[in-house]
């Protein structure tokens, strides 16, 4: 059920489970210091791609490199979306406007700004109208700036945080924060989202509300998303495929399942005790992955 969604919350017009997006021999360095080495990978459309390893791995600087915060000194990142784009090429707000967004491992909102104005912000990158039709509020730029209004009051019913949309970000809890800031990308009308430990100092409760938000998105919307997150439990239990990196390199790939069988990632990351895996992590049933 969309719960009365108005607009197009997904901008992909790709089929489910055609090819959208694809790694080819990345590497990244810093200095003498390799934070990625032949990393290659696919993402489906409509598709939860979840990409776990020990901290250092490398995860943070391939999600980088996606959104163009990091320029990578070989490889390609090949985009489908009305024809193919190298994203190594392109700049952090081409990319955005092409529907890729992210969250970030580090709460990056405008803490003095409102929830709403926050969700707008996010909004930015589509529109169309100059500063001075904006400032007059007349015309293309009164309709533009009602329909992406309505667009978020959407998000704002999609992420449940009606009550707290006029109150200034930087008086919220942690886990709210978390959740407005995935407002924001969700305001990108994303074909992909990238969500960098989304779940990280949450408790129980907020970590199962998270996760049933994440399957809407991606279940009732099609967003395909790529997922960094530490809780195996909530990794094994949404995700359709694992990527385990270890020393920026590739060292293991399947269904959750697959995975928790590999002996590599077993030895690598996480050791040989399997108990480290809290599998199934309830999520009010609206799941059957994993």
């Amino acid at each position: 059920m969309l719960r009365g969604f108005r607009h197009q919350l997904n901008s992909s017009t790709l089929q489910p489970g055609e090819l959208q997006l694809r790694i080819e021999d990345l590497q990244l360095s810093f200095g003498g210091v390799t934070a990625l080495f032949n990393v290659n990978l696919e993402l489906h459309q409509s598709e939860i791609l979840a990409i776990i390893g020990p901290n250092g791995a490398g995860k943070t600087s391939l999600l980088n490199c996606i959104s163009g915060l990091y320029h990578p000194q070989k490889g390609r990142i090949l985009y489908h979306r009305d024809g193919e784009h190298d994203l190594t090429r392109l700049r952090p707000h081409q990319i955005a406007r092409l529907g890729i967004a992210r969250s970030f491992q580090n709460i990056e909102l405008f803490r003095h700004m409102t929830v709403l104005d926050n969700l707008l912000a996010g909004c930015h990158v589509h529109m169309r109208a100059n500063l001075l039709a904006s400032m007059l509020y007349w015309g293309p730029a009164e309709r533009e700036q009602i329909e992406f209004r309505q667009y978020v009051e959407d998000i704002i019913d999609l992420l449940e945080i009606e009550s707290i949309r006029k109150q200034t970000v930087g008086a919220l809890s942690y886990g709210l924060q978390k959740r407005v800031e995935m407002g924001r990308a969700l305001a990108m009308k994303p074909a992909i989202l990238l969500l960098d430990e989304p779940m990280a100092g949450m408790n129980a409760e907020e970590k199962e509300d998270m996760a049933r938000f994440i399957l809407d998105i991606n279940e009732e919307h099609g967003v395909s998303i790529v997922l960094i997150e530490h809780d195996m439990g909530v990794v094994m239990d949404i995700s359709d495929r694992v990527v385990v990196l270890n020393f920026g390199q590739k060292i293991g790939e399947g269904t959750p399942d697959e995975v928790r069988q590999n002996p590599v990632v077993i030895q690598a990351y996480l050791g040989e005790d399997r108990s480290v895996f809290p599998f199934k992590m309830a999520v009010n049933n609206t799941s059957n992955r994993g």
